[in-house]
């Protein structure tokens, strides 16, 4: 924190903030104030201590005219923000002894601020991290997205099955930003382009404006503060008096209704040519914003514009962001007058590109006929850019009638990376192949972080406390000095201490569960979980099919030595993807009926609590015994939910996939449950006929357990409800659940002996969380600043002014 905020804040003048805002910014007396208004006071008494090291922060980035780093991504889930800050500001026990001094419960007030589902899951979640490091490191940068009405649906279950409503997390004022009506750029789409003299100007048929909230993000200690600018659409006029005064009241108001629904939703169902357009105006909107944002900053501070590369690191998350290349040309080019082949190496220099993926559906593709309607003058842009930048390459953007976001990204960024060494080398061999060819300087890796302060810090308590008094408190923004935890993991006390910390984290979740969903759990039972998007890729059908198998062996010896266990599943399905909402379903169907058996109820649960988020996630991390990453080989481009459960004392059961590969290594092969085809053994798996059917065959167990779920065992009346899922594990089974169902279950019964060797248990857990030091944010951030972005901390230089 500021220095002289760690000496002159205390509870007794943050009692009187608090009171203060209460009274003047919300207009309640505290005989009269509910939740909501404490809540709302306290954020502003929080938010009130992040101002000024903000402005101080932008202050120095102008003076030392610092370059600063953009990082444009279409989702941000940032989640809770109250104790982010107190926390990151060093005043969580002062905020909490400053309600209780009014009768309110400090927690219940956190837990009362709307979860902000401003993303679908690791790639919103690692762009929180992101500015979190950022601001911790004193790196000076923007986080540029969009303000969605409505983040990702929530969701409830009906019968077993996934339904979707809206989210509603601007129902309430939302207290940590601030509005910019200033900062406002005009957006067109469609229209058409003329040329004159050489000159082309865009004629847009319809134009929104982008209107920018301003969140400030404080790092530890709360000495540097960026900003998260989200934009929202607005019409460009209000409504149409004239029909309105005709009592025409809709045709009224439609500029408003066709502006807002570009910012309503995240991720709005594509599976419809409307809903096509929608996304990709949505892409093109806060980009186009964006890119003039940052563009309109620049040229204040006087600069040049062939200088851009020096002053501007711009950070493509994922493809959704890929139109900044052209739309950046474009206002280089016919806005200012650059010659298009200087304005295409220009912005090269300010572009770097992280892919995410290596599922063809998701490296986005638009058809050209949709794409040049839209934005006609970039479809001519992407054109050139095809015939100037890869006329030797064989590889071409626009192609077969597709315009592809990933090829376009890839050549217009100066640095591509993957996301952890396996991803950036298949990266290489697969997705990019040609143009790695064509370019193999371009290509790195960097290895996704978490930011142990949300994730560790924040979000465990009971460890933090552990690992403080046991090495001290710096390891919060130095995390690899966990590893002087590795030399406790052989002292018996040191395990039991661990373990008590881990048994109140099951505890506060089983109490959670109960109160929440009435479920009742067992915290003496292994937590087996496995939280994260569902996708068949991730394998959440390989992990029912074999708690079904288990099951059944309960059932056939139900006096065998078995470890007790909660299988626990948190995750959403997208809403236009058939299987993966039909694996929900049986998930809970599966539940319904395992947990209903007098036999194994007590050996064997399974719980699937609605609408997984960051502040679930909180919950269930701290809280898991067993991690699950059994994602098939070569799919899973890093995952970040590996990472935060195996710091917290989780041990992963998983596939050489993503960066489990790297959190192996570091925490030890011997601790580490290993199963599965290698992504070269997947490939060549694939090749061979009737693979699928061949693995069914020679498992016996697995046989058994399709039969059942094709037989109605867990679907009662409707006995057909699961014979799509069946016949495609037959017949095709490109994730290759049937290859590796074997070899997962016996690494499960594997997790069962070790789990119940208290002591071999708590030594590999002891590690886990020793050696996970090098998978924080802040390390992933100091590698892209040194290696893709060319800059650095400010803090250090203020650091070295204070001293000489």
């Amino acid at each position: 924190m500021p220095k002289d905020l760690h000496n002159t804040l205390d509870a007794a003048s943050m009692r009187a903030s608090i009171l203060r805002h209460l009274t003047y910014s919300l207009g309640k007396d505290d005989a009269h104030a509910s939740r909501y208004d404490w809540r709302m006071a306290m954020s502003l008494a929080l938010r009130d201590l992040v101002v000024d090291p903000w402005f101080a922060s932008t202050r120095e980035t102008y003076e030392a005219m610092g370059k600063r780093v953009y990082y444009l991504s279409m989702e941000f889930l940032i989640g809770r923000l109250i104790e982010d800050v107190a926390v990151n500001l060093g005043v969580d026990d002062i905020a909490r002894d400053a309600i209780a001094s009014f009768g309110q419960n400090y927690d219940a007030i956190v837990a009362d601020e709307p979860d902000a589902a401003l993303g679908n899951g690791g790639l919103g979640r690692l762009a929180a991290c992101f500015l979190d490091s950022l601001s911790t490191l004193g790196i000076p940068a923007y986080g540029y997205g969009i303000r969605y009405e409505h983040g990702l649906f929530e969701q409830h279950f009906e019968d077993g099955r996934q339904v979707e409503s809206p989210e509603t997390w601007l129902a309430q004022r939302h207290v940590w930003e601030f509005e910019r009506p200033e900062a406002r750029y005009d957006i067109g789409f469609g229209g058409y382009v003329s040329t004159s003299v050489g000159h082309h100007t865009w004629h847009p048929a319809e134009t929104v404006v982008a209107s920018a909230y301003d969140t400030p993000i404080v790092g530890w200690k709360g000495d540097w503060a960026n900003t998260l600018r989200l934009w929202a659409a607005m019409p460009t006029q209000l409504f149409d008096l004239a029909s309105f005064n005709r009592g025409d009241y809709i045709t009224a108001s439609e500029p408003e209704a066709l502006a807002r629904t570009i910012s309503r939703v995240l991720y709005p169902d594509d599976s419809s040519d409307k809903g096509k357009e929608l996304r990709l105006k949505q892409e093109y909107f806060f980009t186009s914003a964006s890119i003039q944002d940052l563009l309109r900053r620049f040229l204040s501070e006087g600069y040049a514009l062939e200088d851009l590369a020096d002053h501007v690191a711009i950070q493509l998350n994922d493809t959704h962001p890929a139109i900044a290349g052209p739309e950046f040309v474009r206002l280089l080019v016919d806005v200012h007058g650059m010659e298009i082949g200087k304005a295409i190496s220009v912005v090269r220099g300010c572009l770097a590109y992280t892919n995410h993926t290596l599922l063809p559906e998701a490296l986005e593709r638009w058809t050209e006929d949709l794409f040049a309607r839209i934005l006609p003058r970039h479809h001519r842009i992407i054109e050139i850019i095809q015939d100037t930048c890869l006329a030797d390459t064989g590889v071409r953007i626009i192609e077969g009638g597709m315009v592809k976001m990933g090829e376009l990204a890839f050549v217009m960024a100066h640095k591509v990376n993957g996301v952890s060494a396996l991803h950036s080398q298949l990266v290489k061999e697969t997705v990019f192949a040609d143009l790695h060819a064509a370019f193999p300087d371009r290509i790195l890796n960097q290895t996704n972080g978490i930011t142990p302060r949300r994730w560790l810090y924040s979000c465990n308590p009971p460890l933090r406390a552990l690992i403080d008094e046991t090495i001290g408190s710096g390891w919060a923004d130095d995390l690899e000095r966990l590893d002087g935890l590795a030399v406790h993991a052989d002292d018996a006390n040191f395990r039991a201490a661990f373990r008590a910390a881990k048994s109140e984290n099951k505890e506060h979740l089983a109490a959670w569960l109960k109160a929440r969903d009435g479920v009742v759990v067992d915290p003496a039972a292994m937590f087996d979980v496995q939280i994260k998007r569902v996708h068949e890729y991730k394998r959440q059908l390989m992990n029912i099919l074999e708690t079904v198998a288990l099951w059944n062996d309960i059932r056939d010896n139900p006096n065998g030595d078995w470890t007790p266990r909660v299988k626990l599943f948190g995750g959403k399905a997208a809403p236009g993807y058939v299987a993966a909402k039909a694996i929900i379903h049986l998930i809970n169907d599966v539940a319904k009926v395992i947990n209903a058996d007098p036999v194994t109820r007590d050996l064997l649960q399974v719980v699937f609590p609605a609408n997984y988020n960051v502040t679930m996630a909180e919950l269930l991390i701290p809280a898991a015994d067993l991690s699950e990453q059994i994602s098939t080989a070569g799919k899973e481009a890093s995952g970040t939910g590996n990472m935060k459960l195996a710091l917290n004392g989780a041990l992963t059961i998983g596939t050489l996939d993503g960066a489990n590969v790297e959190i192996r290594d570091k925490v030890g092969a011997e601790n580490f449950f290993l199963f599965g085809m290698t992504a070269a053994e997947a490939v060549a798996k694939r090749a061979e006929p009737d693979f699928a059917r061949n693995a069914i065959s020679a498992s016996p167990r697995l046989a058994r357990v399709l039969g059942q779920i094709a037989g109605g065992v867990f679907s009662g009346a409707d006995r057909g409800r699961y014979e799509a899922l069946v016949a495609n594990l037959y017949a095709h089974d490109y994730f290759l659940v049937t290859c590796d169902f074997d070899a997962y279950f016996a690494a499960q019964r594997e997790v069962d002996t070790a789990y119940r060797d208290t002591a071999c248990w708590g030594r590999m857990a002891v590690l886990n969380t020793a050696r996970m030091g090098w998978f924080s944010s802040d390390r992933t951030i100091a590698d892209y600043a040194r290696e893709i972005w060319n800059t650095g901390s400010l803090k250090k230089k203020r650091s070295a002014k204070d001293d000489g």
